[in-house]
């Protein structure tokens, strides 16, 4: 899909037992990082995750290798904006495994989500990040996303969550 010499993006089968464990591997660690939670992924979701994202047709699932190893991760949904009247993409999570940081993966990773939104018709791409998550959100401000407000008397929008335990 998108590629610089000895890094390239794919978009991901997770059908495949070695994209699935690659994916697992990336996600994981990304978990335990700060800017993730800091906690690893319980092992039955880490296990039920990549055939459950196999079963969603809007999905889409990018990895990044460099010299052949998973070195970075994009998960992101297909939403619908309504004020438009098309879809979005909503990007999820991006991960740059340690030890790969620095090399421009981030922003191979978006350019690539991009061409998804791109090629499947999508209004914009949508992103969350953390406030103290500085690094990630100057790639973000570097590959041309920003915080939104409709008007500036009204604020900037927020995302908020409401966790539902069984």
């Amino acid at each position: 899909m998108v590629s610089q010499p000895n890094i390239e993006i794919i978009e991901a089968d997770l059908g495949v037992a070695e994209q699935a464990d690659d994916f697992r591997q990336l996600l994981n660690e990304y978990a335990q990082d700060p800017m993730g939670g800091a906690h690893p992924l319980d092992q039955d979701v880490l296990e039920r995750l990549p055939l459950a994202l196999t079963q969603r047709s809007d999905s889409y699932t990018l990895i990044a290798y460099c010299d052949s190893k998973p070195a970075g991760l994009l998960n992101a949904f297909e939403g619908f904006s309504t004020f438009a009247c098309a879809p979005l993409l909503n990007i999820h999570d991006v991960v740059v495994s340690q030890g790969f940081r620095g090399k421009g993966i981030a922003d191979l990773l978006l350019e690539a989500a991009e061409g998804i939104a791109r090629r499947t018709g999508c209004c914009k791409l949508t992103l969350e990040v953390l406030e103290n998550n500085t690094r990630a959100q100057s790639v973000y401000r570097r590959c041309g996303y920003a915080g939104y407000e409709l008007d500036p008397e009204t604020g900037k929008a927020m995302f908020w969550q409401k966790v539902l335990k069984d």
